[in-house]
């Protein structure tokens, strides 16, 4: 979903001058950036604001968020960008001071066309809320976190409740294979603990819909 939105965004970026690039984003409904391969801020909507506490920009308009782990999957986007490596869509939560996850973040690489409209700008930046409490579905979970298909059906189980010996079960697979597959969601969705993946997967909510 995300992808097409991107590709969505993109279309609508391509058709406007940058000097619209603010009400573009601000139509997608989410708070959303539009920043550098250096985290410098290009654009931004108003609905970034909402986001003060987690979301902040600092010396230079650079963004910069306030969970560290959250930071650290962004610098690493960025230095992605820097050294011109392909860089996918990447999504990773963002935590409170409780650390709790409360939002969704959402790198989207600007593509070419984008590049005519923001000739120094890279990537989108967008935030979507964790509110929903029905879990996302395996293909969901494979193009928000970039998971194998094996990996998400360990991540649905997970946000199912189920063991990692009934997950095992289901899919006829080694418990010591489902262990493996659960480092890498644990990896993926930036998570440390079993309870936190299951946590963060019952609440994610989805993008809302876009219409042109």
């Amino acid at each position: 979903p995300h992808l097409v939105r991107s590709a969505f965004v993109t279309a609508r970026l391509g058709m406007q001058r940058a000097a619209g690039a603010t009400e573009t984003l601000t139509a997608l409904g989410l708070p959303a950036l539009v920043i550098d391969d250096s985290g410098g801020v290009i654009d931004s909507n108003p609905l970034i604001a909402d986001l003060g506490s987690l979301v902040r920009s600092g010396a230079r308009e650079k963004v910069w968020l306030t969970d560290r782990q959250a930071q650290a999957i962004l610098d690493d986007a960025l230095a992605a960008l820097r050294s011109a490596q392909p860089l996918s869509t990447r999504s990773f939560p963002l935590r409170d001071g409780s650390g709790l996850p409360v939002q969704i973040a959402h790198i989207l690489p600007i593509t070419r066309s984008a590049h005519d409209v923001f000739s120094s700008s890279f990537a989108l930046l967008l935030f979507s809320p964790v509110t929903s409490k029905r879990g996302p579905t395996p293909d969901l979970l494979r193009s928000l976190f970039d998971l194998t298909p094996a990996e998400a059906r360990v991540a649905s189980g997970i946000a199912q409740g189920l063991t990692l010996e009934e997950i095992a079960q289901s899919g006829e697979v080694a418990i010591t294979t489902v262990r493996t597959q659960l480092r890498k969601v644990l990896e993926k969705t930036g998570c440390t603990r079993q309870a936190e993946v299951a946590a963060l997967l019952t609440s994610v909510n989805v993008l809302p819909e876009v219409t042109a």
